[in-house]
């Protein structure tokens, strides 16, 4: 593809040819241009924390100013810190290399540069609470793609496309935590994005028993090829957490807003098995679904194809166009050909059948690090923006 030198790009666009290796120069209008917010990442060294940078550097409404990983990385460049661990399948943005990486457990110090942050921190579950709770009281907004806070009453566990409305907690966790801006917005877990979107758009069918089996790509445990070896030609059919899960994070995004907490979806069970498969990204869903209103196949494929959220609304530079699609073809989704599916943002469902014991079955793939975490976290935190809920300190 190219452009000429007067034409524009969507920073939507740019990301897609960005995960390609395409290098290319943006040009902003000056007089289109917005005061960015200024971003930390918490965890930068990590998987996680890798690809929330490469999606930032040329973010047009965030600047990342500041990284944050443990204390021995602190006070290294980033490019020293992370050097021979750089596991993404793109290369390290130039603009990162020489950044100084502070350290994580500083936060006041790492806070006052910063507007808000996203955390990937690789800790204890009651030491990411407990930095991520430290960090919101320094009235800095936390945009996590951790677990540790997902079942905090008053912390908001949001798909932006699914359920927004949840993020009015914030208010009641504000007065918790004693707070007049700082608060802690998490992100459901990436197996979950391959098949709750059509639970979502199905949801006036009543759906009540859902069956699934997740294929997870090695990416999800921070890894690659090089850092796991053994997982070559292999599968494990355990993955120490995900079933939990898989099985109860969606009826949480799924649930209602009842004041300062969220009642989980009535009436909906859902099983779960989690294997670990050798694909470096994507995860893959299996899924036999039962509903109280019996669906014809048209409308479960007109109904996923229809389902629109508020950040397609919104426009959001990272919000997918389309956020699911359904494929006709009978060996699709497959994940080296829809993976990257509205760079990596939306949602691919095919293979919808009827079963002989079930009412429906059908395959969902979705990017598990960029939908399924720091692609997920960055459009959490543009909505966030967009909403006023994230400003200038």
């Amino acid at each position: 593809m190219c452009l000429r030198n007067d034409e524009s790009i969507s920073y939507r666009n740019f990301v897609g040819w960005m995960y390609l290796g395409v290098k290319i120069r943006i040009e902003v209008d000056e007089e289109t241009e917005m005061e960015k917010l200024k971003v930390g990442v918490l965890g930068a060294t990590g998987m996680v924390g890798q690809r929330f940078i490469t999606l930032l550097v040329n973010h047009p409404w965030f600047e990342l100013t500041t990284l944050a990983a443990s204390p021995r990385s602190a006070g290294k460049t980033y490019a020293e810190a992370v050097e021979g661990k750089w596991k993404l399948d793109i290369p390290m943005p130039e603009e990162v290399k020489d950044m100084i990486v502070q350290d994580v457990s500083k936060v006041e110090e790492v806070a006052k540069d910063v507007d808000f942050v996203f955390s990937a921190v690789d800790m204890k579950k009651d030491e990411i609470k407990a930095i991520e709770e430290a960090y919101a009281k320094t009235e800095t907004p936390v945009v996590s793609n951790n677990s540790a806070h997902r079942w905090t009453s008053d912390v908001p566990m949001v798909v932006p496309e699914i359920n927004p409305d949840h993020y009015q907690l914030i208010e009641a966790q504000k007065k918790r935590l004693g707070t007049t801006h700082g608060f802690i917005a998490v992100k459901p877990n990436c197996s979950i994005q391959s098949y709750t979107p059509a639970l979502a758009a199905w949801m006036q069918f009543e759906p009540y028993e859902v069956i699934v089996s997740t294929y997870q790509a090695i990416s999800g445990a921070g890894k690659n090829f090089e850092s796991w070896p053994e997982m070559e030609h292999n599968i494990i059919p355990y993955i120490g957490g995900e079933e939990e899960k898989s099985e109860k994070e969606p009826l949480r995004v799924l649930g209602s807003l009842e004041g300062d907490h969220i009642d989980l979806i009535d009436g909906l069970k859902i099983s779960a098995q989690c294997i670990r498969v050798p694909i470096l990204n994507g995860h893959t869903a299996t899924v036999f679904v039962k509903f109280h209103k019996k669906p014809t196949k048209e409308e479960l494929v007109e109904a996923l194809r229809n389902y629109r959220g508020e950040p397609q609304e919104l426009e959001l530079p990272s919000a997918p166009k389309q956020f699911i699609q359904y494929l006709e073809e009978d060996d699709r989704p497959q994940v080296s050909l829809d993976v990257n599916y509205e760079n990596g943002m939306g949602i691919s469902i095919g293979r919808l059948r009827e079963d002989s014991i079930y009412d429906w079955k059908f395959v969902g793939l979705s990017h598990n690090t960029l939908r399924g975490a720091a692609g997920g976290g960055v459009e959490a935190a543009e909505y966030l923006a967009k909403k006023g809920y994230i400003t200038k300190k």
